[in-house]
Order: structure tokens, then sequence, then C-alpha cells
């Protein structure tokens, strides 16, 4: 996502107007949920979780995932899978073993970085989407000026006792070229102790010669 401080301006037009119209009872229902979810997301500082993960082909994958905030994920697919995805703090980075190639992006271009980003400002870019159960709270992030970095929409439980009352179910990417991933999480456990080492890698790029 746009670093936040190029959106001063547009945040101060936004407060004026808020002053000078009250908000829909819809719009600070909104805004609560909203809240809810920026709070949950505030309040993890790591998080396990098995996922399955399905291309729009209908292809499913499965794996293990590691969180730590801020920047830091970790995708260790199924054995016999020769692909690792790892956000080391700083970049997102595709390892794929069986070719012997790396690629890397920003964190920030990336829509996962309303996951891995704890100053995220979701009133900005988040938009609630509706559900038919209570208990289940959807979120579409994007920046609407950048749209090459595509989106993530994110689902959440309540359940009592998570973060902020909450739990990450699921959620689907979407990048540039309309390539839709979704992931869903299962045996998710939030805050316990994840060193850093996890989030490191071995290139599998044949060294230069000097």
């Amino acid at each position: 996502m746009t670093n936040l401080p190029k959106y001063i301006a547009i945040l101060g037009i936004s407060f004026a107007a808020t002053m000078t119209a009250p908000q829909s009872i819809e719009a600070q229902q909104n805004n609560a949920t909203l809240g809810e979810i920026s709070t949950h997301l505030k309040s993890v500082g790591t998080m396990s979780a098995s996922f399955t993960q399905t291309d729009r082909r209908g292809q499913s994958l499965s794996g293990t995932l590691l969180l730590k905030r801020p920047g830091k994920i970790r995708f260790e697919y199924q054995k016999g899978v020769p692909l690792l995805i790892v956000a080391d703090g700083s970049s997102l980075n595709m390892i794929d073993y069986e070719v012997n190639q790396v690629q890397r992006w920003p964190i920030k271009n990336s829509p996962l970085s309303a996951l891995l980003d704890p100053n995220q400002d979701l009133s900005k870019y988040g938009k609630l989407q509706p559900t038919s159960n209570p208990n289940v709270v959807s979120v579409q992030v994007k920046d609407p000026k950048r749209p090459e970095f595509g989106m993530i929409t994110m689902i959440f439980l309540r359940k009592a006792g998570a973060p902020g009352g909450l739990t990450l179910d699921s959620w689907v990417a979407l990048d540039s070229q309309n390539n839709r991933t979704t992931i869903r999480l299962k045996n998710v456990k939030f805050n316990t102790a994840i060193s850093d080492s996890s989030f490191r890698w071995t290139d599998p790029r044949p060294k230069k010669r000097r």
C-alpha cells in the first residue's frame, strides 16, 4: 500500500466533511466494525495456522503458515511442492527450488500488507462487505490509487477469547491480472513465540564467481 503521509490532505478533507455532515447510522456501524478489525490486527503479534490454498482453476495446495508482525510471513507448502513464500520484513519473496529462481516484491506493493502492517489504516483502505451471518465479518482492502497492487478480502469470525474478539478464517487475494487465490485457515493460534529465524530462507540461485 502507498505510504500514508501522501494522504494527509485527503485525511484533512475527510475530517472536515465528517464534522459538517453527521454520519449515517450505517456508516457509524461500519466504522465500528472496521475499528474492531483494526483492534484485532493490532492485538496480533504472531499467528500460526495450517492453510489450504486454492487458485482460480480450483487446484489446491496445503501447508503451514507463520506470521510475525510487522512484515513477516512464511508459507511452507506440503511435501513434494518445491515452493516457499517468505516475507522477511522488507520484501515478499517467492522461492522456486525446482528451477532455482527467486521473485521479489516490496511488501507494500502486495495486498498482504493489510495483514503484515500494524499501521494499516483500514478506515481509508477498507470497505466492509455484506454477509448473511452476523458472526462473520468481511472487509475488502485495496488502494484505489494503486490498482496494480491488487486487493485482498479478509473474512473474520467472531470468537470469544480471540484477540479483539475476532479470528481470521480466510482471505481472497486478487492481483492486477485478476488471478484469484483463496487461503483458508485451520488450527489458528495467536501470540505464541515465533523466532525471526523462521523467516530466513536459502537462496537457490548459483553464486556469481568473482
